[in-house]
């Protein structure tokens, strides 16, 4: 992925699985962007980059499925493994491991905690 950021209001803060994760101070909120040419499941990637957030191995946080079925979300968004991101709009919001996840049907990943921490790395 470019290391220009997609917003002028989003600071890089983190490269997880060849994936960087930004940061938006005035939202106190991380966004990444899934890869239309990858193979990797939305729900993999959304573990991956939560995991990232709060600085902690995938497998320790709480259960996916206790919150949302990760088959119907990869299913829900599977067109970026066969045409790419789309741009038509359409999103997902749900809470996960303390905080509120929305999947954008162009690829994004918003990550907002529920309590405002320091992003990584001191920004």
């Amino acid at each position: 992925m470019s290391e220009t950021a997609p917003r002028d209001s989003l600071t890089s803060v983190d490269e997880t699985s060849g994936r960087t994760v930004y940061y938006d101070e005035d939202r106190g909120t991380y966004h990444t962007w899934c890869d239309g040419n990858s193979y990797e499941p939305v729900s993999t990637a959304l573990l991956l980059t939560v995991s990232s957030v709060f600085e902690v191995d995938p497998d320790d946080l709480e259960t996916l499925s206790d919150y949302i079925e990760p088959d119907a979300l990869n299913a829900l968004f599977s067109h970026w493994r066969r045409n790419g991101a789309r741009a038509d709009g359409g999103s997902v919001s749900f809470p996960f491991a303390e905080c509120t996840v929305t999947v954008h049907a162009n690829g994004e990943l918003v990550i907002k905690p529920a309590h405002r921490y320091a992003a990584p790395n001191g920004t």
